[in-house]
């Protein structure tokens, strides 16, 4: 993990990354997915302008006398992604280091922490000081996994367009408290 940890940015490499790629696309995919850029980026400053931290959670994290690392595999297209990183950046911001891994560039390290089967992101990597994985979480957290599980058991009458919009409503009114939560659990 010392080796995926050392070649990890920082979130406003991340951000920065996202903007070079928005304005300067280097491929095919990086046009196709420049919306997805434009709009993740929208979202996370959104919640960077809105993000409140909540001190019970804050208290939380310093009783747990956690003193490792945060290592979030992502890619600032992701609409989960961009709900939740900033948030947990932000969370963290005095306390742990968090990295971030760019999943799309090496899938060697999404590949150990697939979720059923697919390279879901945001994946979360709690480390210990000496670079051990103490817990994963990740790509959403159970709300949103609910509303997913309701759109695959019923799709004709919740459709994908209801799932995204419940989906990135909840984004909107939580700001990233409920993942911030279920990580505290996992520490």
């Amino acid at each position: 993990m010392e080796n995926y940890w050392n070649s990890a940015i920082s979130f406003d490499e991340y951000i920065q990354i996202a903007n070079e790629r928005l304005e300067s696309p280097a491929d095919q995919n990086e046009i196709e997915y420049k919306p997805y850029y434009e709009l993740g980026l929208q979202r996370m400053n959104r919640t960077l302008k809105k993000l409140v931290i909540d001190e019970e959670q804050v208290n939380e994290l310093k009783s747990k006398n956690f003193d490792g690392k945060i290592l979030i595999i992502s890619e600032a297209w992701c609409g989960d992604a961009s709900a939740t990183v900033p948030a947990l950046v932000k969370f963290f911001e005095g306390h742990n280091e968090v990295k971030i891994f760019l999943r799309d560039s090496d899938s060697s390290l999404i590949e150990q922490f697939l979720t059923n089967g697919t390279q879901s992101i945001p994946k979360v990597i709690i480390l210990d000081k000496e670079f051990k994985i103490k817990n994963s979480w990740g790509p959403r957290p159970k709300f949103g996994h609910d509303l997913l599980l309701k759109y695959k058991a019923d799709p004709e009458n919740y459709t994908k367009d209801m799932f995204y919009n419940d989906l990135q409503i909840y984004y909107s009114r939580n700001r990233g408290k409920d993942a911030i939560q279920e990580i505290l659990e996992l520490l």
